[in-house]
């Protein structure tokens, strides 16, 4: 039985990626960012762990890593946050908001998950994003946070080789999330779900790098919509 920690497990990916794990016998470490949020994970998702920690925090999510378990099979870095709109316009509280939550939060909270995922040479997933690929009109802090997360992902890859750890950045393109809905009402464009990628099918992806045996890596993974 393998035990995983995962963020982002309240919607999207990380909810469809969470049921599956659960499903097919597998342990489940989720971090919800309140403790109303954490009630509702616990209500949704009643076999998983449900910590406390509001990743837009780095001291709290730090603070999480006395209650980690010995052993991880994987970090599975699912939630992030977006704010769109120009650099001319782009508050200090937006940027910060997202560098926080998009890629100091997985920092944070891989480095206190190391000693587990050393102990039984685990994977780690960022899921990252196609604007972590290439930045666009609107979208400077979002893929910004992106862009870091990559640099993050490829420089851990190469300092956890020598551990056994396996590091992999997936890159969704648009997919049907309430994140995506979101977007689309920045860009005040309307929102049809059936348009973009069904998030069963990332989910599907992730749990491929997951079980991938131990004597390949897949290092950067894109799914695009057709």
């Amino acid at each position: 039985m393998a035990t995983h920690l995962l963020t982002g497990a309240g919607s999207g990916i990380g909810a469809v990626l969470a049921e599956r794990l659960l499903e097919r016998g597998d342990e489940l470490v989720l971090l919800a960012r309140s403790s109303e949020r954490a009630h509702d994970l616990r209500s949704d998702l009643p076999d998983a762990t449900v910590l406390v920690a509001d990743l837009a925090d780095p001291a709290a999510v730090e603070a999480v890593a006395s209650q980690l378990p010995d052993r991880l099979d994987s970090a599975v870095h699912a939630a992030g946050t977006v704010e769109l709109g120009p650099v001319s316009s782009l508050s200090t509280e937006v940027w910060q908001a997202q560098l926080a939550v998009n890629v100091l939060a997985p920092a944070v909270l891989t480095r206190v998950a190391l000693p587990a995922l050393r102990a039984a040479r685990g994977t780690v997933v960022f899921v990252n994003s196609g604007a972590g690929l290439a930045a666009h009109p609107q979208w400077s802090a979002y893929a910004a946070s992106k862009f870091g997360l990559r640099a993050l992902a490829d420089s851990l890859r190469a300092e956890e080789q020598e551990h056994g750890v396996r590091v992999t950045t997936v890159y969704p393109g648009r997919t049907s999330t309430p994140m995506q809905q979101k977007v689309h009402q920045q860009e005040g464009r309307e929102y049809d779900a059936t348009a973009w990628i069904d998030p069963a099918t990332v989910a599907g992806a992730i749990l491929h790098v997951l079980d991938l045996p131990e004597d390949a890596t897949i290092s950067d993974l894109t799914i695009r919509p057709r």
